[in-house]
């Protein structure tokens, strides 16, 4: 019998203790989609895995479910308008045209445009919405979609394979209801989209084992840790080639241990790559299946909403076997080593069996490395504060007023970081602001006076500058509309002194019929701009993001191009 130490997906049998309701998503559509006949990206893998599943008889211990589609609309909560119109519409007959050669958008070699591109992204970040959803609706207790993982994609950009980030987009779902969500990685390549997309909220904790170095994406440093109120919640573990089972274990769950005991997420989505598996045609780890998959029973243990997706993986039969053995894990379910008969049972020769081993490969990790970085890391999550709380509203109900003297602590809760549920460019929005402050950099985008600013203090400077600019810019505008009406009643009162002069006779007396008085006109007066409205725009039914540096997140309607009565009135 297996150790505790020792991984093994012989778990419990269904009905123990350890019963968990597992949603599982599938389209049959998914697995006729090609790249291209040379593209290391197969998608006819997920097939070849469903197949292993439902001949395994996983299909009887969880719920198999088709996904909605993501309509474009969905897709916009993180992706910008143009680059999801651009999907929707690009072949590979109008590439050039639409694209410039690959230029924009970075649709090219890596990422090319094939048909059916936009159905196949519609399966993949559908699954993994559904899945966010069943969770939230209490339906289940894992969701599993293997069509999703696609962690590369940016939000204006595709990248790595990727071109729509389901993993964004379920987080995004999940924070309409949770308070804090942790996203792990244990893809062979560092996850530097959704890092990105959060990189500068606390409500959102990214983990990220992968290999760094000279190596795509080049991303995920131990030093990069998030920025502004998301500073710290980035967890990056840069490994070399050739980790083994035992040292990729030896750093995993400590790791994972104290973010689970530390953060509390309300939920957890685990990115399962398998491209970090032995032999794999892109990657350069050496995990076998049972190590690899020894990560997903871990995470089950703690009894937390949990989505599995999909990822990378470039040699399909491993990959299919990987996720077949997982989605055991997941159901509780005890799985025989020799495959049974299946579509693609020639695929799995000459031995036939669910098992990946790792190969002789050197491990350039030494113990040192592995030891001093763990220290590092849990030394980090030592100093943060204790778990981060958020005041969460309905969705769609209007904010509550902002007053504009509010205390220390109001603002404080005022500023923390909302994620909004139609995630727009900030670069536009913050240049507007910039610019409307005094020109590029304007006051308004002040970086950290220093390096030992606290993040509360650095919002709060920057909420009292918010403020002193709204109160001069309304002082600016109330003085022009008070010039406007002395004009206004100036126009008048000669009107009617032309006109009363008009109905008189040589000797004085009026006319029988009554003069006619000019019809006074009222002119708009836009109602008093505050600081919630300079930062959300609006549309009440968005969550206030605050100023972000970075051009991750977004900060309302008009970053996306979107003019409003707001903007256009006080020349932002």
């Amino acid at each position: 019998m297996a150790s505790t130490d020792q991984p093994s997906l012989f778990s419990p049998a269904p009905g123990g203790p350890d019963k968990r309701t597992v949603a599982y998503f599938y389209d049959d559509d998914v697995g006729a989609y090609a790249f291209n006949l040379v593209h290391p990206m197969k998608p006819h893998r997920i097939k070849m895995a469903h197949n292993l599943i439902t001949n395994y008889g996983l299909d009887k211990h969880m719920d198999v479910l088709k996904p909605d589609r993501c309509p474009p609309h969905e897709m916009t909560r993180f992706h910008t308008d143009e680059y999801i119109d651009c999907l929707a519409r690009v072949t590979p007959e109008t590439f050039d045209e639409m694209t410039g050669h690959g230029q924009r958008f970075l649709i090219g070699e890596d990422c090319p445009p094939f048909e059916g591109l936009f159905e196949f992204c519609s399966i993949s970040a559908g699954g993994s919405l559904s899945a966010a959803r069943r969770l939230i609706e209490g339906k289940a207790d894992v969701a599993v979609n293997w069509a999703g993982g696609l962690h590369h994609a940016k939000k204006r950009e595709a990248s790595g394979f990727c071109y729509i980030n389901d993993i964004v987009l379920a987080i995004l779902e999940l924070l309409r209801y949770h308070s804090r969500v942790l996203y792990i990685d244990i893809d062979v390549h560092h996850g530097d989209g959704v890092e990105e997309a959060f990189y500068t909220t606390d409500r959102v904790m990214t983990a990220s084992f992968h290999k760094f170095g000279d190596f795509f994406p080049g991303t995920g440093a131990e030093g990069d840790k998030g920025r502004g109120r998301g500073k710290g919640y980035a967890v990056n573990f840069p490994l070399k080639d050739g980790i083994d089972d035992e040292s990729y274990r030896s750093v995993f769950r400590p790791i994972m241990q104290a973010i689970m005991d530390w953060y509390r997420p309300g939920a957890v989505v685990l990115q399962c790559g398998a491209d970090s598996l032995a032999s794999d045609k892109l990657g350069s780890f050496n995990l076998s299946m049972n190590g690899h998959a020894s990560c997903v029973a871990f995470m089950r243990t703690f009894n937390v909403p949990l989505i599995v997706v999909g990822g990378g993986g470039y040699t399909i039969r491993n990959v299919a076997r990987t996720w077949a053995y997982e989605t055991g894990i997941a159901c509780g379910v005890q799985m025989q080593r020799d495959l049974p008969f299946n579509e693609y049972i020639e695929y799995f020769g000459p031995e036939f069996k669910l098992d990946v081993p790792s190969n002789n490969m050197d491990n350039a990790n030494s113990r040192e490395y592995l030891d001093k970085t763990v220290a590092s890391i849990l030394e980090g999550l030592r100093n943060l504060p204790f778990a981060p709380s958020s005041q969460l509203h309905q969705v769609g109900a209007d904010l509550p007023p902002l007053s504009t003297d509010t205390s220390d602590d109001e603002a404080d809760s005022d500023l923390d970081v909302r994620l909004s549920s139609r995630i727009r460019s900030t670069a536009r929005a913050a240049t507007r602001l910039s610019a409307a402050a005094g020109g590029p950099g304007g006051h308004l985008e002040a970086e950290y006076e220093s390096d030992d600013e606290d993040p509360d203090s650095h919002w709060r400077r920057k909420r009292r500058l918010a403020e002193s600019y709204v109160s001069s810019a309304s002082q600016r505008r109330r003085e022009d509309l008070r010039e406007r009406k002395r004009a206004l009643a100036e126009k008048l009162a000669a009107a009617e002194d032309e006109c009363a002069a008009g109905m008189m006779d040589v000797d004085g007396d009026e006319h029988e019929h009554e003069v006619r008085r000019p019809v006074k006109r009222t002119f708009f007066k836009p109602s008093r701009l505050d600081v919630k409205t300079l930062l959300n725009g609006p549309d009440p039914g968005l969550r206030r993001l605050g100023i972000a540096e970075s051009g991750i997140l977004a900060a309302g309607p008009a970053a996306n191009g979107i003019t409003t009565e707001w903007d256009s009135v006080y020349g932002l």
